[in-house]
């Protein structure tokens, strides 16, 4: 059944427009503009595109890693589509292979269900640095092998997201992932600049969480940081919570890199979205103070960060025109994984939400149907 609707202010994904009228049916949208239908629906405050994240763990409880199933992924959809989120990709940090198999079968199953939001799947290890492996344990830690190439050819995934350290997996590997269907970013390594641009040659196009877990630019090298910071081709994450990266180094990767190659991600884990103040992972436990993620081992251990929250936190520490935040939330996540998204026109999915003054979210539809209201 057809809805309409008349925005108060509304974003595209270009420009600001005011008092715009849109119809939703089937999901997409199916008139932008023109004259209102008289039983239309007027929402107050702004409506925009929906934000799209590339990297969640978790979240209204569920930890991907310890429950690698469809019910966990509802979950974790619920509780992020409160913060704005319309499209995500779970992510999987380095584990044993059954585990992975595990939860390619369930994202599988998820995307056939329609579960709401997921778009497919991130693997991030476990063919990663060990020097350089921040939260993920170490023990699975491993070269590419055939089994996990087999999961990562599977053609039921989704969006599929890879990532490595180009220092552990061959250009000639990075190259054959590429052939299958999977955006490689580059992370958790400990690489040179030269070993870096090889694999950006080889067809990586991403770099998982800008500075964090990476060799650092030097002098006479530039290592991860510089070459994320000089591939012009290369979209990169960035937690904007004010624990992974200072205001002041977000500020030079906006500066460094081409308009719309960086992205907002969250690394968000299980307690978004709930009233837990712990988890277990692996053999430890991580253990929320305010919005910091701290592991019994000391190191950073995801983050307590949602997409919203990631948009005004750009905005107001490094200056970002909101408009320009909401795009590096859901236009160039979506421009990365190569799909329609983070747009609000005629034909696309009816992926949206509504701000209020404060940069908060009043209300939030996927693919027309309200998930989410604050009331």
């Amino acid at each position: 059944m057809a809805q309409a609707y008349i925005a108060e202010q509304l974003f595209d994904g270009e420009q600001l427009r005011k008092d715009v009228a849109l119809t939703i049916d089937g999901g997409k949208i199916t008139s932008l503009g023109g004259a209102p239908v008289a039983d239309a629906i007027r929402l107050r405050g702004l409506l925009a595109p929906g934000l799209i994240d590339v990297q969640v763990n978790g979240g209204g409880g569920a930890l991907f890693n310890n429950d690698t199933t469809v019910n966990a992924l509802g979950k974790m959809s619920a509780a992020h589509a409160r913060f704005g989120t319309t499209g995500f990709v779970p992510t999987l940090i380095t584990d044993q292979v059954d585990v992975m198999q595990k939860a390619a079968d369930a994202v599988s199953a998820a995307l056939k269900e329609g579960v709401p939001g997921v778009l497919g799947v991130h693997f991030e290890g476990p063919h990663l640095s060990a020097p350089k492996k921040g939260t993920h344990e170490e023990r699975f830690i491993r070269p590419l092998s055939d089994e996990e190439l087999a999961i990562y050819a599977r053609e039921d995934l989704g969006l599929k997201v890879v990532t490595l350290a180009p220092e552990n997996v061959a250009p000639e590997d990075i190259a054959k992932l590429v052939s299958l269907g999977v955006k490689v970013c580059l992370g958790h390594s400990n690489a040179d600049g030269k070993t870096a641009a090889a694999a950006v040659a080889a067809g990586a196009t991403g770099f998982t969480h800008l500075y964090n877990a990476m060799s650092p630019l030097h002098s006479r090298d530039p290592g991860m940081v510089g070459t994320a910071l000089i591939s012009d081709g290369c979209w990169c994450g960035l937690i904007a919570d004010g624990h992974h990266v200072s205001a002041e180094a977000m500020t030079l990767a906006l500066k460094a890199k081409p308009r719309g190659k960086i992205m907002l991600v969250t690394d968000a884990m299980s307690l978004v979205g709930s009233d837990e103040m712990s988890f277990p992972l692996f053999d430890r436990v991580v253990t929320r103070d305010g919005d910091k993620l701290t592991s019994t081992t000391g190191e950073l251990a995801g983050s307590h960060l949602d997409m919203i929250g990631a948009v005004r936190n750009i905005r107001d520490w490094c200056g970002v025109e909101l408009t320009e935040a909401l795009r590096m939330a859901g236009l160039y996540p979506a421009q990365f994984l190569g799909f329609d998204g983070g747009r609000i026109a005629e034909g696309s999915a009816a992926d949206m939400i509504l701000l209020d003054g404060d940069g908060q979210v009043r209300k939030t539809w996927i693919s027309g149907q309200e998930v989410f209201s604050a009331g």
